[in-house]
């Protein structure tokens, strides 16, 4: 009865990974097959407001805030507000010697979602027609406020821009830009070929005005409010269009310490829209809302690098304490390789890319330290620093 039990649970692992592989692989091939989507160039300019939140981040805010405010957009339709959040009094002043808006807090819990519905407040009298969410370290590509505004002239309301990395200036910076490219194409690229919207990302984002308002109501004190506006936006079977190739420079964790914590709090916010949604997924698929129960799919879904860790570990006991599923698992396990060097753009196979897979193990390491700090990043904001480097193209 035992061993009958053990194979139960056997199957059901084997059963689990390979619903997670397959996803993947389904959309890393889909990703690659089906051409990028490019908008035609728009009639109309819209009014942009970018907005950009920032906590504790006088490194990189003033390099962020020049250039925000030099992008080739008219300048007389968009304008920058930096909602600045425990910023030093010299911060302050250099800002407000740029033509931007400031907006001061001083939260004792700090999130996104508190701080861009402040800026709401601030700015409520004077609507826009689309609101652009950036981080405190996101640089624009020339060009990509018009992207946004091509996109939204094909009717679109939400749109993801292609946040890519701007430093690699550690083994470790480049392997985390390489996983950054994979999730574009698994949950982007990838989803957008299919027809489904892409997946927000927290920052290079862009909403229309009006439903921006309306998704930040009772936003709480979630640190996964890209999440949150994502559930609220499917729950309304609103599209979300995936920028491909209009970049938005995003910082890059250097080291393992960082990016546990990053994970560790990625990690809690992945769990908690797990469970605040895993009944309500269900009913959405019988309501015929695909996109909404495919996000829930999403939350159930390992980080790559755990699959790949714990995919490797299931191979290794069933070689030696079972008879089952040997050769299956190992066909999963390349499976998973597969799918990820796809989803790998061409231009970042070169020699960083072999130096930066030796430190693969201390990125599974720093992974199971996450596991191990998601209790405490579930109950206070764990913060990410950054600091200011140039653009690397290479």
């Amino acid at each position: 009865m035992l061993s009958q039990t053990s194979l139960f649970f056997q199957y059901l692992l084997v059963f689990y990974f390979t619903i997670q592989v397959a996803y993947l692989l389904f959309f890393s091939i889909a990703g690659r097959v089906v051409p990028v989507k490019k908008y035609p160039r728009a009639k109309v300019l819209r009014r942009i407001r970018i907005f950009i939140p920032a906590c504790k981040e006088d490194a990189v805010i003033i390099a962020t805030a020049k250039d925000a405010i030099r992008q080739d957009y008219p300048s007389d339709l968009y304008e920058v507000v930096i909602i600045a959040d425990s910023f030093s009094e010299i911060t302050l002043a250099a800002l407000r010697l740029l033509p931007l808006k400031i907006v001061e807090v001083n939260f004792q819990k700090s999130t996104k979602g508190k701080a861009l519905q402040k800026a709401i407040e601030f700015t409520a009298h004077d609507p826009v027609d689309i609101a652009v969410i950036l981080d405190a370290d996101n640089h624009m590509a020339p060009g990509f406020l018009h992207a946004v505004n091509d996109a939204f002239e094909q009717g679109f309301e939400v749109v993801q821009g292609h946040r890519i990395a701007k430093n690699f200036q550690t083994s470790f910076a480049f392997l985390d830009a390489c996983i950054e490219e994979i999730n574009n194409h698994f949950f982007r690229r990838g989803h957008v070929a299919v027809g489904l919207p892409a997946a927000l990302i927290g920052s290079a984002m862009a909403f229309d005005w009006n439903l921006f308002v309306s998704i930040l109501q009772d936003i709480g004190e979630t640190s996964g409010e890209d999440r949150e506006f994502e559930f609220r936006l499917l729950r309304q079977r609103k599209n979300i269009a995936f920028l491909d190739g209009s970049f938005v420079y995003d910082e890059k964790v250097a080291n393992s310490e960082v990016f546990s914590n990053q994970r560790s709090r990625w990690l809690a916010i992945q769990v908690e829209f797990l469970q605040k949604n895993f009944i309500e997924g269900w009913l959405q698929l019988y309501k015929g809302n695909g996109p909404f129960f495919n996000k829930l799919v999403q939350t159930f879904l390992f980080p790559r690098i755990l699959l790949i860790l714990s995919l490797c570990i299931w191979l290794c006991w069933v070689c030696f304490f079972s008879t089952h599923f040997v050769w299956y698992s190992l066909v999963l396990l390349l499976a998973l390789f597969i799918s990820l060097l796809i989803a790998i753009p061409i231009r970042l196979f070169n020699k960083k890319l072999l130096v930066a897979l030796f430190h693969l193990p201390l990125a599974l390491i720093s992974m199971l330290n996450a596991l191990l700090k998601m209790p405490k990043a579930r109950k206070q904001f764990i913060h990410t620093p950054h600091i200011e480097s140039e653009i690397n193209l290479n």
